[in-house]
């Protein structure tokens, strides 16, 4: 039986994919473009052809340094973010057998949490690890412990689940003990902004690792897509057709976990993107791995680009934490889907 049900009438196969990529690149620069100081698209792209080593043009440098240095770092980070948690959570979706499945779901966002407020409120790692640094560390630690409770993700779908789910309460509490006891007002602003998410702090650096981390992702992913269209009939299937589920399942399972952990321990938990971005994907391309993989890579990224675009504009000088941003959109997104999906089954 199919679990996820929902489709639309199918556009041609290329067709959403070929719009998408076409429509990235043009994202990216309206995203530059836009801010407190406005910047011509002209200008916008000037300055990223400059940045790019293409051309030399003449720009004034406090424009040229905000499109290339600031926004255009950030751009390409949401881009990523957005991509790599919507793929995670699709293939999360697909191993798992469970339509609600989503990134954090291994434990990776809340041991970031916690290896980000111990850096922060701590001290741990003095000068020799930042928040960063501390967070993706905090991420491993929670991911190498849902893997000793599961014996290596060899046990079934549904007890990986319920490891993730206890790991994460886990870290949350311990998260949620140590801003308790040891943070001032100030400080647990400072968390909860970082919490919620935040884009802010990203440089350069940042985004060229998330681009890597991310291609490589999509590129082990779409190496295993028919194996992912086997798991949603179950491991008895997937055996019978050759698949070997065990180290498939390894394999998927590690690249979401160091992808989503590269992420979070930059931008900080975005929540909604891998739960609703796979559900939308099916229903314009419907189940197959082979075209969902690549559109919900795209699709995320739209949507982070647009996510961030808004947190950045909607309070004059004021930056919303774009977890704020993505939840009030994912909310009622999802319970639109499920309202549709129950009228399916009807």
């Amino acid at each position: 039986m199919n679990r996820f049900p929902l489709t639309l009438p199918r556009w041609s196969q290329r067709g959403p994919i070929t719009l998408a990529v076409i429509a990235l690149p043009l994202m990216l620069v309206f995203a530059a473009s836009i801010g407190d100081m406005a910047v011509s698209y002209t200008s916008t792209a000037k300055a990223i052809l400059n940045g790019l080593g293409v051309t030399s043009y003449v720009l004034p440098q406090t424009e040229e340094g905000i499109v290339w240095q600031y926004r255009m770092s950030r751009a390409l980070m949401a881009a990523c973010s957005g991509g790599g948690l919507a793929l995670s959570g699709l293939v999360l979706q697909s191993i798992l057998r469970n339509p609600l499945a989503e990134p954090y779901l291994l434990g990776v966002s809340a041991g970031a949490s916690l290896g980000a407020v111990c850096v922060m409120l701590l001290g741990i790692g003095g000068s020799t690890l930042g928040v960063s640094s501390g967070a993706f560390v905090g991420s491993c630690a929670a991911f190498v412990l849902i893997m000793l409770i599961t014996n290596g993700m060899t046990e079934s779908p549904s007890r990986i689940l319920l490891a993730g789910i206890a790991g994460t309460q886990l870290f949350n509490a311990l998260t949620a003990y140590v801003v308790s006891t040891s943070a001032n007002a100030e400080q647990s602003r400072s968390v909860m902004f970082w919490l919620l998410g935040s884009l802010s702090g990203v440089r350069w650096p940042d985004a060229i690792l998330a681009l890597t981390v991310t291609l490589l992702g999509l590129i082990v992913v779409l190496t295993f897509a028919r194996a992912l269209d086997t798991f949603s009939f179950g491991d008895e299937v997937s055996t019978t057709l050759g698949i070997p589920v065990t180290f498939v399942r390894v394999i998927l399972l590690l690249t979401c976990a160091l992808v989503t952990a590269t992420l979070v321990s930059a931008i900080g938990a975005v929540g909604f993107i891998g739960l609703v971005i796979p559900h939308v994907t099916r229903m314009i391309g419907g189940p197959g791995h082979s075209r969902s993989v690549p559109l919900t890579f795209l699709i995320g990224s739209h949507f982070m680009i647009v996510a961030d675009i808004v947190s950045r504009t909607v309070i004059t000088h004021q930056v919303l934490p774009i977890g704020v941003v993505t939840a009030l959109v994912g909310a009622p997104a999802f319970v639109v889907l499920l309202y549709r999906n129950r009228e399916t089954k009807k």
